[in-house]
């Protein structure tokens, strides 16, 4: 008779779509840079205060260890959560240990994404009778999120902490208050639609907007969010 062994599992890997803050490092000035950051922390939302953080310092790919270990030393003194450095042909993954960090190449990232493109668009016209809109008819609520490879149509409110994140274009027929992320697979051409925009955060192919920086004049009010190169647009909807 043969004995059956059970393997207790101990850990388990999960994939799971995570969003990153660059902050790009135009100066390395402790002092300068110890004031604009912590301003910048005051007036954050508490999701981007916990946000894990890559640093970008292109424009300083000659600075020494010094100064690279006083501004790392700087950003942690102002709780800022570092997780990596941007990477490139002089600041490597050996820079980046010795800051204490991770390497992560945006280069390459955009990359990727520049050449899947024609792929992308011939998958989505083969499987264009298959992936359905999603439709949401319950409030989501603070610690929610919700997903759809295609379209999405949310018929009640978004609260803060929830999270709505679609391959296609977002609609939310209510009030958006907590974080819209459509195009999450680099479709250029999504667009989010909203009846009330009060988001944390929007973002359309990883250009995003926190909630301090969308435009007064389309608060509480029905908008249409596209993109044009890089920059977000908002229009009124009418």
């Amino acid at each position: 008779m043969t004995a059956v062994v059970e393997e207790n599992t101990i850990l388990e890997f999960k994939g799971r779509m995570l969003m990153m803050t660059v902050l790009q490092l135009n100066d390395l000035d402790p002092g300068t840079l110890h004031q604009q950051v912590s301003q910048k922390m005051v007036d954050a939302a508490q999701w981007l205060r916990d946000a894990p953080v890559v640093i970008d310092v292109a424009n300083h790919v000659d600075a020494d260890q010094v100064s690279l270990l006083t501004a790392v030393d700087t950003l942690r003194g102002l709780d800022v959560n570092l997780v990596a450095l941007a990477r490139n042909e002089k600041l490597d993954a050996e820079t980046a240990a010795m800051l204490g960090l991770g390497s992560i190449s945006l280069l390459g990232g955009r990359e990727v994404a520049r050449r899947e493109e024609p792929r992308k668009a011939e998958d989505d016209n083969s499987s264009e009778s298959t992936i359905e809109t999603l439709v949401v008819e319950q409030p989501v609520r603070s610690g929610q999120q919700v997903y759809s490879r295609g379209d999405m149509i949310v018929l009640a409110p978004v609260s803060p902490g929830a999270e709505l994140l679609a391959e296609g274009n977002i609609h939310v027929y209510s009030n958006l208050r907590g974080r819209a992320l459509a195009g999450i697979r680099g479709n250029g051409n999504a667009r989010i639609f909203c009846q009330q925009l009060n988001a944390e955060l929007v973002s359309i192919a990883g250009h995003y907007r926190v909630a301090e920086d969308l435009p007064e004049e389309h608060r509480n009010q029905a908008v249409h969010l596209s993109l044009e190169g890089e920059a977000m647009q908002f229009n009124a909807l009418k």
